[in-house]
């Protein structure tokens, strides 16, 4: 033990005397060679050199202390925990992150520049006789876990994204990262370039706040240089949509409570299920954040918590036909590449329309998991077309074709008290219609008419399609939208409301939802120039068109002026 404690004590002081050494403005060229002139002075204005950090391997709290003291490191700032480096040594060393009992400390030195800095300890607890042993040994070994860190000043995302370029520019490469709840900050770790003149080669940007949505990203990139492990993860997809899938069916997210840790033999009891099957089921949500994995159990996470069946935004219908029909159909993705024909119907026999509608529990599904994706619903209501519609002196009449559970209606009715609208769907969709608007008070102002695209009323003001479009061919297309424009007056405005295909080839939801459609419903996503050549075989001209959250878009449509046609 003496032995450990003194070699870690030794990297311990040499750590502390390099933060004493360093500062921004020379480490930088350091680590990222060719780094000068206006690009260097950038950086220094946006980052500065914070801490350096290393891994210890303590028997417990006491002798970390200890150590902490010999290398003059005095504070009474407690451990907190460590996310992103438990997880990363859970992944190395295939160990299971509840085991491992990752913290960091930080203490403050002072640089010979007079700044104030920190050095950062991450603490892993090896008590004695402990298998975790060869971890310590490895881990000195390869030094994984030491780094230098930069702050960044304003946690700006223009300014995230242009450092990381920067770093990218002069060799840096993405080495990881991850986001800590404990401390709402987000970390990108960067290799550092094989020219580099520092003994450190991972250097670590930390910004206040929660910024995953850039880090996917940077991990993206990281894995791409992993290009088998890429692929693993791309061929276990499917596991992925059945363990979520499986957490919604028994309704494990309902049993949680809010924040609280919940231990497995307590929620096994509550859903019926085995308490190992479960844990193991758990610890794979666990990686895909759906919950977290605490001393005394799992927590529930945001994005587990729209599992849970009638939460607000809850996507639990989704994940149910995604798991189930879908899931089944899907199977038959090649015969569909083949032949053509929808791989949905090839194994149930008929469409997915007439399916669902023949089993009244997967109508009422397939009906919530279309309003589960309803976020993409929230700026309509606040298009121009309808807050011009709801100023119309006289009044003015909105007219949902096909329009589900009116979910859309009844937030656009809503938004807007002087609307009235009228809702187009198959009787047993009506009724489901029917039933949430009158809950929501709205039933008075709207009427539901049971009937096919052939029985739109005429005489709206504003019609709307959402959603619609993507479920057909071409030709049936034409035929929707025709029908469309013989029911429009020449005022009228229709939206149509549809994921539609980036013309420059990025990534994109709708590039997913077409393989969909072409596997399950024989329809397709389309460009925004195909959208409007269908319009013009309609007699009516694409106005203009703005976007939605998860990839939707809005497309204003009028009929064609005969003038100009």
């Amino acid at each position: 033990m003496i032995t450990t404690l003194s070699g870690d004590t030794s990297r311990l002081l040499a750590t502390v005397d390099f933060v004493k050494e360093q500062d921004t403005a020379t480490l930088l060229p350091l680590l990222l060679p060719g780094l000068d002139g206006p690009e260097l002075r950038a950086l220094v204005e946006h980052c500065r050199f914070s801490h350096a950090a290393l891994l210890v391997f303590p028997s417990d709290e006491a002798e970390l202390g200890a150590m902490l003291t010999d290398c003059g490191l005095v504070g009474v700032a407690p451990r907190q925990p460590s996310v992103v480096v438990r997880e990363r040594l859970a992944t190395r060393h295939r160990r299971r992150a509840a085991e491992l009992d990752v913290g960091i400390v930080r203490r403050a030195v002072v640089g010979a520049d007079g700044a104030h800095r920190m050095v950062e300890v991450f603490a892993l607890t090896v008590p004695p006789g402990s298998d975790l042993g060869t971890v310590a040994a490895h881990e000195r070994e390869r030094q994984h876990e030491t780094h230098v860190g930069f702050d960044v000043v304003a946690p700006d995302p223009l300014v995230l994204r242009g450092l990381c370029a920067t770093f990218a520019r002069y060799g840096a490469t993405p080495d990881g990262g991850g986001y800590n709840p404990h401390e709402d900050g987000t970390v990108f770790y960067f290799g550092a370039p094989a020219e580099a003149k520092a003994d450190h080669r991972r250097v670590e940007l930390y910004v206040p706040g929660d910024h995953r949505d850039l880090l996917a990203a940077h991990l993206d990139e990281h894995r791409a240089r992993q290009p088998a492990e890429t692929l693993l993860r791309l061929l276990t997809g499917a596991w992925t949509t059945q363990a979520l899938s499986t957490f919604a069916q028994l309704r494990v997210a309902d049993a949680m409570d809010g924040d609280r840790a919940v231990g497995v033999e307590e929620l096994a009891r509550e859903i019926g299920a085995r308490p190992r099957n479960l844990t193991t089921l758990l610890r794979y949500l666990a990686m895909l954040g759906a919950v977290t994995e605490v001393r005394d159990g799992f927590r529930l996470t945001g994005t587990g918590a729209l599992l849970r069946d009638g939460a607000p935004g809850s996507m639990r219908a989704l994940a149910l036909m995604y798991g189930g029909p879908f899931y089944d159909s899907f199977a038959g993705l090649g015969h569909t590449v083949r032949t053509g024909q929808v791989a949905f119907e090839h194994l149930f026999g008929e469409n997915h329309f007439d399916h669902f509608a023949r089993d009244p529990r997967l109508a009422e599904l397939f009906d919530r998991s279309m309003a589960a994706g309803a976020a993409m619903f929230d700026p309509v209501p606040a298009h121009p077309v309808l807050t011009a519609a709801a100023e119309a002196p006289a009044g003015a009449t909105v007219v949902d074709v096909a329009g589900g559970n009116g979910e859309l209606l009844g937030r656009i009715l809503t938004a807007h008290p002087r609307l009235q609208g009228v809702l187009l769907e198959r009787p047993h969709a009506v009724e489901a219609a029917r039933a949430r608007l009158d809950g929501a008070g709205l039933g008075a102002r709207c009427a539901f008419l049971a009937g096919d695209f052939a029985d739109l009323p005429a005489g709206g003001d504003v019609y709307v399609l959402s959603r619609v479009l993507h479920d057909w061919d071409d030709e049936r297309c034409r035929e929707i939208l025709r029908h469309c424009a013989r029911a429009m007056p020449d005022h009228a405005d229709l939206l149509v409301v549809e994921r539609v295909l980036p013309s420059d080839g990025s990534v994109s939801l709708a590039t997913a939802w077409d393989l969909h459609m072409m596997c399950n419903v024989g329809g397709r996503e389309r460009h925004a120039e195909h959208y409007a050549r269908l319009f013009a075989d309609a007699g009516l001209t694409l106005v203009d068109r703005s976007p939605l959250p998860l990839d939707g878009h809005v497309l204003h449509v009028r009929k064609a002026d005969p003038t100009t046609a």
